[in-house]
C-alpha cells in the first residue's frame, strides 16, 4: 500500500480492481482543513485518465503488475504472438492492447509487455527501431537540403524521411513519435 507521501510519476497502484499509473500528482495544504494530494491517474486498461482527490493519510494498494521482455514470433487472425524469453511461454495480444506499436513490430522484435493479474495488458517498445524502406517517392535534382517526403517501411507504418533517402535504406524511427532519426547501416 502507498501512502500519499509515496506517490510519484509512474507509480502503479490499483483503484476500484483496476490497474493505473500515476501521470501526475499534487500535494496540496489548504489552510482549514486537511492536507489532500490532487492526482492524475491513467487507467493502464483503456489509457483514460482520470483526476482523482485523495485525502492525507488514506493509501492506494499496489497494482498487481509485473514486466516481461518478451520477442515477436508472428500476426494471425488470432493476434499478435510474443514469446517469453525466459520461459518460452506464448501470449497472443490484440491490436488495442499494442495500439500504435504495432505499427513497428518485426520478427525477433524484443519488448516489453506489461501483465496484470497474470494478463497481458500492455506493451513498452524500444525507443529506437532500424526498418527498411519499402517504398517512397524519388528524389529530384536540387531536393538535398530541407523538406521531408513519407515512405512506408517494411512493417506498414508510414513515416516523413528527408528527400535523400531512398528505397532500401535502413533507417532509425522513433516508435515514440513516428520520427526519422537518421540514416542507419544493416
Amino acid at each position: 500500500m502507498y501512502p500519499t507521501n509515496q506517490f510519484r510519476k509512474g507509480l502503479k497502484v490499483e483503484l476500484d480492481g483496476v490497474p493505473f499509473e500515476i501521470v501526475d500528482f499534487q500535494h496540496v495544504s489548504p489552510g482549514k482543513g486537511r492536507a489532500f494530494t490532487r492526482t492524475k491517474l491513467k487507467n493502464m486498461l483503456n489509457q483514460n485518465v482520470i483526476e482523482r482527490t485523495i485525502t492525507s493519510g488514506d493509501k492506494l494498494d499496489r497494482a498487481n503488475t509485473e514486466e516481461k521482455e518478451m520477442s515477436y514470433l508472428y500476426r494471425d487472425a488470432e493476434g499478435f504472438h510474443f514469446m517469453d524469453q525466459t520461459n518460452f511461454e506464448q501470449a497472443v495480444l490484440s491490436g488495442e492492447q499494442l495500439g500504435e506499436g504495432k505499427d513497428f513490430l518485426q520478427e525477433s522484435l524484443v519488448i516489453k509487455v506489461m501483465y496484470f493479474n497474470e494478463r497481458p495488458i500492455g506493451v513498452e517498445l524500444p525507443t529506437f527501431v532500424v526498418l527498411q524502406i519499402k517504398e517512397t517517392t524519388g528524389s529530384f535534382k536540387g531536393d538535398t537540403v530541407g523538406g521531408t517526403k513519407p515512405a512506408t517501411l517494411e512493417t506498414g507504418a508510414v513515416v516523413n524521411v528527408p528527400f535523400h533517402i531512398k528505397e532500401g535504406d535502413f533507417i532509425k524511427v522513433d516508435t515514440r513519435d513516428y520520427s526519422y532519426s537518421e540514416k542507419a547501416n544493416k
